[in-house]
C-alpha cells in the first residue's frame, strides 16, 4: 500500500524517519512514544464498542488522522505510511481520538466500512479466545 508521500530514509530498524510533523506541539508534547517513536493506536467501532484492530502511529500519522478524518498508520514492516482502506476500500472514518491516562496509547473511534483485518475478518480479534485458568 505504497503512498506517493511515504517517508524516505526510514531507519533500518523500521522506525519512521526523523522529520518535522504538522502535529500540534501541545499534543506532541503529551505523547509517550516507544523507543522507535511510535504509539499504539487501538481502532474501535464508535457505536458498538467492538475492538477492530491495533495499528501504530508516529506524530505525522496522528497529524494526518486528526486532519483528514481517515486513519493513517505507520507500517513497521513496510516502513511507510498507509491510509486504512486506500487499497482495500475498507475505510475507517474517524469519529474521535483519545489519549489514555499514561499518554502512551491512542483510542481511535471509527466508523469501519467493511473488514478491519487484513485477513478479511471484521476484526483482527476473530482468531479465537485463549483458554483461561490453565
Amino acid at each position: 500500500m505504497s503512498s506517493p508521500d511515504s517517508p524516505s530514509g526510514a531507519p533500518a530498524d523500521g522506525a519512521p524517519a526523523d522529520r518535522a510533523s504538522g502535529l500540534d506541539p501541545a499534543i506532541a508534547g503529551r505523547l509517550k512514544r516507544s523507543a522507535d517513536g511510535l504509539v499504539p493506536a487501538i481502532a474501535q467501532q464508535y457505536d458498538t464498542g467492538e475492538v477492530l484492530m491495533l495499528g501504530w502511529m508516529d506524530d505525522e500519522a496522528l497529524h494526518r488522522t486528526l486532519t483528514t478524518g481517515r486513519c493513517t498508520y505507520w507500517s513497521r514492516s513496510r516502513r511507510e505510511y498507509w491510509v486504512k482502506g486506500d487499497t482495500s476500500g475498507h475505510v475507517q472514518h474517524v469519529k474521535s481520538v483519545a489519549l489514555d491516562c499514561d499518554a502512551d496509547t491512542l483510542l481511535v473511534k471509527v466508523d469501519q466500512v467493511g473488514a478491519a483485518c487484513h485477513t478479511g475478518d471484521r476484526t483482527c480479534f476473530d482468531a479465537g479466545g485463549l483458554p483461561l485458568g490453565q
